[in-house]
Protein backbone atom coordinates (compact mmCIF):
# COMPACT_ATOMS: atom_id res chain seq x y z
CA UNK A 1 0.00 0.00 0.00
CA UNK A 2 1.34 3.45 -0.89
CA UNK A 3 1.62 6.19 1.71
CA UNK A 4 -0.52 9.21 0.87
CA UNK A 5 -1.50 12.55 2.35
CA UNK A 6 -4.88 12.04 4.04
CA UNK A 7 -5.42 15.55 5.41
CA UNK A 8 -3.76 18.94 5.82
CA UNK A 9 -4.40 21.33 8.72
CA UNK A 10 -3.42 24.99 9.06
CA UNK A 11 -3.99 27.70 11.64
CA UNK A 12 -3.92 31.40 10.72
CA UNK A 13 -3.72 32.57 14.37
CA UNK A 14 -1.66 30.37 16.64
CA UNK A 15 -3.87 28.67 19.24
CA UNK A 16 -7.14 28.92 17.31
CA UNK A 17 -9.01 25.97 15.80
CA UNK A 18 -7.13 24.07 13.03
CA UNK A 19 -8.74 24.21 9.60
CA UNK A 20 -8.70 21.35 7.10
CA UNK A 21 -7.45 22.51 3.69
CA UNK A 22 -7.00 20.73 0.35
CA UNK A 23 -3.57 22.18 -0.46
CA UNK A 24 -0.64 24.00 1.12
CA UNK A 25 2.32 25.75 -0.46
CA UNK A 26 5.52 25.00 1.42
CA UNK A 27 8.72 27.02 1.67
CA UNK A 28 11.51 27.01 4.26
CA UNK A 29 9.19 28.65 6.83
CA UNK A 30 6.43 26.06 6.39
CA UNK A 31 2.96 26.37 4.87
CA UNK A 32 2.11 29.81 3.52
CA UNK A 33 -0.11 31.61 6.03
CA UNK A 34 0.12 28.91 8.68
CA UNK A 35 0.54 30.45 12.15
CA UNK A 36 1.17 33.80 10.51
CA UNK A 37 -0.34 35.59 13.53
CA UNK A 38 0.02 35.08 17.26
CA UNK A 39 -1.43 36.58 20.42
CA UNK A 40 0.48 38.11 23.31
CA UNK A 41 -0.49 39.51 26.70
CA UNK A 42 0.24 42.99 28.04
CA UNK A 43 3.79 41.89 28.93
CA UNK A 44 4.36 40.82 25.31
CA UNK A 45 4.41 37.12 26.17
CA UNK A 46 2.99 34.79 23.51
CA UNK A 47 -0.24 33.11 24.55
CA UNK A 48 -1.93 30.12 22.92
CA UNK A 49 -4.59 27.53 23.74
CA UNK A 50 -2.36 25.82 26.29
CA UNK A 51 -3.04 28.77 28.61
CA UNK A 52 -6.34 29.96 27.07
CA UNK A 53 -8.38 26.93 26.02
CA UNK A 54 -11.31 28.92 24.62
CA UNK A 55 -9.10 30.16 21.77
CA UNK A 56 -9.88 26.85 20.07
CA UNK A 57 -13.47 28.00 19.69
CA UNK A 58 -12.27 30.69 17.27
CA UNK A 59 -11.84 30.07 13.55
CA UNK A 60 -9.40 32.38 11.75
CA UNK A 61 -8.84 32.65 8.01
CA UNK A 62 -6.36 34.85 6.15
CA UNK A 63 -6.88 35.43 2.42
CA UNK A 64 -5.52 38.11 0.09
CA UNK A 65 -4.46 40.39 2.93
CA UNK A 66 -7.78 40.09 4.77
CA UNK A 67 -8.08 38.42 8.18
CA UNK A 68 -11.43 37.02 9.31
CA UNK A 69 -12.10 35.70 12.82
CA UNK A 70 -15.34 33.80 13.51
CA UNK A 71 -16.71 33.52 17.04
CA UNK A 72 -18.89 30.66 18.37
CA UNK A 73 -22.00 32.88 18.57
CA UNK A 74 -21.84 33.34 14.80
CA UNK A 75 -20.38 36.85 14.86
CA UNK A 76 -17.29 37.72 12.83
CA UNK A 77 -14.57 40.35 12.79
CA UNK A 78 -13.04 40.97 9.38
CA UNK A 79 -10.67 43.61 8.02
CA UNK A 80 -7.65 44.19 5.82
CA UNK A 81 -4.51 43.68 7.86
CA UNK A 82 -2.81 46.91 8.95
CA UNK A 83 0.60 46.49 10.58
CA UNK A 84 2.23 48.73 13.15
CA UNK A 85 5.82 48.94 14.32
CA UNK A 86 7.81 45.80 15.23
CA UNK A 87 7.63 44.68 18.87
CA UNK A 88 9.86 42.12 20.57
CA UNK A 89 7.75 39.37 22.15
CA UNK A 90 8.66 36.46 24.39
CA UNK A 91 8.01 33.22 22.52
CA UNK A 92 8.67 30.28 24.84
CA UNK A 93 12.38 30.56 25.76
CA UNK A 94 13.34 33.00 23.00
CA UNK A 95 12.14 36.23 21.47
CA UNK A 96 10.59 37.00 18.11
CA UNK A 97 9.76 40.24 16.36
CA UNK A 98 6.08 40.76 15.65
CA UNK A 99 4.18 43.66 14.12
CA UNK A 100 1.08 44.75 16.02
CA UNK A 101 -2.15 44.53 14.06
CA UNK A 102 -4.40 47.55 13.96
CA UNK A 103 -8.16 47.25 13.62
CA UNK A 104 -10.74 45.41 15.70
CA UNK A 105 -9.05 42.06 16.29
CA UNK A 106 -7.28 42.57 19.60
CA UNK A 107 -10.31 44.09 21.32
CA UNK A 108 -12.73 41.44 20.03
CA UNK A 109 -10.49 38.50 21.00
CA UNK A 110 -9.71 40.08 24.38
CA UNK A 111 -13.41 40.45 25.17
CA UNK A 112 -14.09 36.86 24.19
CA UNK A 113 -11.19 35.45 26.24
CA UNK A 114 -11.78 37.72 29.23
CA UNK A 115 -8.26 39.07 29.35
CA UNK A 116 -6.29 41.75 27.46
CA UNK A 117 -4.53 40.33 24.41
CA UNK A 118 -2.87 41.86 21.36
CA UNK A 119 -2.51 40.28 17.93
CA UNK A 120 0.82 40.26 16.12
CA UNK A 121 1.96 39.28 12.63
CA UNK A 122 5.18 37.41 12.01
CA UNK A 123 6.65 35.37 9.17
CA UNK A 124 5.77 32.11 10.88
CA UNK A 125 4.97 31.32 14.49
CA UNK A 126 5.67 27.58 14.35
CA UNK A 127 7.24 26.49 17.62
CA UNK A 128 10.63 25.38 16.28
CA UNK A 129 11.09 27.89 13.47
CA UNK A 130 12.56 26.61 10.19
CA UNK A 131 13.82 23.48 11.99
CA UNK A 132 10.20 22.48 12.57
CA UNK A 133 8.52 24.14 9.62
CA UNK A 134 6.53 20.98 8.90
CA UNK A 135 4.98 18.34 11.13
CA UNK A 136 3.46 14.96 10.33
CA UNK A 137 1.37 12.29 12.02
CA UNK A 138 0.04 8.99 10.65
CA UNK A 139 -3.50 7.75 10.99
CA UNK A 140 -1.99 4.48 12.20
CA UNK A 141 -0.56 6.33 15.20
CA UNK A 142 -3.88 8.05 15.86
CA UNK A 143 -5.64 4.68 15.80
CA UNK A 144 -3.07 3.19 18.18
CA UNK A 145 -3.69 6.03 20.63
CA UNK A 146 -7.45 5.51 20.29
CA UNK A 147 -6.98 1.85 21.21
CA UNK A 148 -4.96 2.91 24.26
CA UNK A 149 -7.83 5.21 25.23
CA UNK A 150 -10.49 2.58 24.60
CA UNK A 151 -12.08 4.92 22.07
CA UNK A 152 -13.26 4.52 18.51
CA UNK A 153 -11.04 7.33 17.26
CA UNK A 154 -9.00 10.34 18.36
CA UNK A 155 -9.41 13.63 16.51
CA UNK A 156 -6.17 14.48 14.71
CA UNK A 157 -6.75 18.18 15.28
CA UNK A 158 -5.84 17.74 18.95
CA UNK A 159 -2.22 17.47 17.83
CA UNK A 160 -2.21 20.49 15.51
CA UNK A 161 -0.06 18.78 12.87
CA UNK A 162 0.32 20.11 9.35
CA UNK A 163 0.31 16.77 7.49
CA UNK A 164 -1.71 13.65 8.21
CA UNK A 165 -0.84 10.51 6.24
CA UNK A 166 -2.32 7.07 5.73
CA UNK A 167 -0.79 3.79 4.54
CA UNK A 168 1.84 3.41 7.26
CA UNK A 169 1.75 1.32 10.44
CA UNK A 170 1.33 2.92 13.84
CA UNK A 171 4.32 5.15 14.58
CA UNK A 172 5.91 4.20 11.28
CA UNK A 173 6.78 7.87 10.84
CA UNK A 174 9.34 7.43 13.64
CA UNK A 175 11.46 5.53 11.12
CA UNK A 176 11.62 8.49 8.74
CA UNK A 177 13.96 10.59 10.85
CA UNK A 178 17.01 11.91 8.96
CA UNK A 179 15.49 10.64 5.71
CA UNK A 180 14.49 12.77 2.71
CA UNK A 181 10.91 12.32 1.57
CA UNK A 182 9.11 13.53 -1.52
CA UNK A 183 5.71 14.73 -0.36
CA UNK A 184 3.74 16.00 -3.31
CA UNK A 185 5.83 18.72 -4.93
CA UNK A 186 8.06 19.31 -1.89
CA UNK A 187 11.07 17.52 -0.44
CA UNK A 188 11.07 17.29 3.36
CA UNK A 189 13.39 15.91 6.02
CA UNK A 190 12.10 15.01 9.47
CA UNK A 191 14.65 15.50 12.24
CA UNK A 192 12.82 15.01 15.54
CA UNK A 193 9.88 13.62 17.45
CA UNK A 194 7.17 15.98 18.67
CA UNK A 195 7.08 15.77 22.45
CA UNK A 196 3.56 16.39 23.68
CA UNK A 197 2.14 18.91 26.16
CA UNK A 198 -1.16 19.53 27.90
CA UNK A 199 -2.77 21.32 24.93
CA UNK A 200 -3.41 17.93 23.27
CA UNK A 201 -5.82 17.06 26.06
CA UNK A 202 -8.15 19.86 24.94
CA UNK A 203 -11.12 19.21 22.69
CA UNK A 204 -10.25 20.86 19.34
CA UNK A 205 -13.68 22.54 19.11
CA UNK A 206 -14.40 23.62 22.68
CA UNK A 207 -10.93 23.88 24.20
CA UNK A 208 -12.06 21.94 27.26
CA UNK A 209 -9.87 19.18 28.70
CA UNK A 210 -11.58 15.93 27.63
CA UNK A 211 -8.84 13.33 27.03
CA UNK A 212 -5.81 12.44 29.21
CA UNK A 213 -3.44 12.30 26.24
CA UNK A 214 -0.28 12.66 28.31
CA UNK A 215 -1.24 9.78 30.60
CA UNK A 216 -2.14 7.65 27.57
CA UNK A 217 1.17 8.37 25.86
CA UNK A 218 3.09 7.84 29.08
CA UNK A 219 1.52 4.39 29.37
CA UNK A 220 3.05 3.09 26.16
CA UNK A 221 5.48 5.70 24.76
CA UNK A 222 7.71 6.38 27.79
CA UNK A 223 11.33 5.25 27.84
CA UNK A 224 11.71 5.16 24.06
CA UNK A 225 14.85 6.32 22.29
CA UNK A 226 13.31 9.56 21.04
CA UNK A 227 14.40 13.18 20.69
CA UNK A 228 11.65 14.49 23.02
CA UNK A 229 9.59 12.89 25.81
CA UNK A 230 6.07 11.55 25.14
CA UNK A 231 6.63 11.54 21.37
CA UNK A 232 3.70 11.55 18.98
CA UNK A 233 4.45 12.52 15.38
CA UNK A 234 7.56 14.08 13.83
CA UNK A 235 8.76 17.52 12.80
CA UNK A 236 11.27 18.70 10.23
CA UNK A 237 12.46 21.02 7.48
CA UNK A 238 11.45 21.92 3.96
CA UNK A 239 14.46 21.10 1.77
CA UNK A 240 12.77 21.87 -1.53
CA UNK A 241 9.66 24.11 -1.68
CA UNK A 242 6.51 23.00 -3.45
CA UNK A 243 2.79 22.38 -3.19
CA UNK A 244 1.33 19.49 -1.19
CA UNK A 245 -2.23 18.33 -1.76
CA UNK A 246 -4.53 15.81 -0.13
CA UNK A 247 -4.04 12.55 -2.02
CA UNK A 248 -0.36 13.18 -2.86
CA UNK A 249 2.07 10.29 -2.47
CA UNK A 250 4.80 10.20 0.19
CA UNK A 251 7.97 8.62 -1.23
CA UNK A 252 11.30 8.08 0.59
CA UNK A 253 14.29 9.32 -1.44
CA UNK A 254 17.75 7.79 -1.64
Amino acid sequence: MSVTVAALHTVAIKGTRPLSVAEVKLDERGAAGDRRFFLADTRNRMRNSKQIGCLQQLVAEFTDGCLRVCFPDGSTVEAQVELGEPVRCQFYSHQVSGRLLGGPFGAAISEFCGEPLRLFETGSAVDRGAAGAVSLISRGSLQRLAEQAGAEHVDARRFRMLIEVTGVAAHGEDGWLAQRLQVGGAVLRFDGHVGRCLVTSRDPDTGEVTLPTLDLLRAYRSGLDRTEPLPFGVYGRVLSPGAVRVGDTVTPLA
